[in-house]
């Protein structure tokens, strides 16, 4: 086994258990799905928002972000609007509504991740936020993982 075999294991498992803790104490504070927050965050972030910057940035597929937005729209969180220079496409923005749910999950979102990371070091977590990011970096350069 390499050495970067356990590496892979524990990253895996880590962002499972973090996935998994904060998003059952957002569904119970908030009845918000950590998947609905994701995709709310994206559309309230990227200006223009449109299903395929969604896919970019989750690294999911089309149909699986349709389905995602589908349902935000069925809840009155956000809104499909024409964009203005391609008519095939639409553009994704949040209602008042989404706005307001958005607002309310931040917090528990941040907090939630703020007491799991505690008891690491700011320094560790600096570190190795820096290092998922050329990580990431690499993977999004070469197109790996991409769906």
């Amino acid at each position: 086994m390499s050495h970067v075999t356990p590496l892979f294991l524990d990253l895996v498992r880590v962002e499972t258990r973090l996935y998994n803790a904060v998003g059952a104490r957002l569904r119970a504070e908030q009845e918000l799905a950590l998947g609905q927050f994701e995709v709310l965050q994206i559309i309230d972030r990227v200006d223009g928002c449109r299903v395929l910057d969604i896919v970019g940035d989750l690294a999911i597929t089309v149909g699986a972000v349709s389905k995602a937005v589908d349902r935000l729209v069925a809840a009155g969180w956000c809104v499909r609007v024409a964009h203005p220079q391609d008519r095939r496409s639409s553009v994704l923005r949040l209602t008042a509504e989404g706005e307001k749910v958005l607002a309310a999950a931040r917090p528990v979102v941040e907090s939630t991740l703020a007491a799991l990371t505690s008891g690491i070091p700011a320094a560790d977590l600096a570190t190795l936020a820096t290092t998922l990011a050329a990580l990431r970096a690499n993977l999004e350069a070469d197109g790996q993982g991409q769906l």
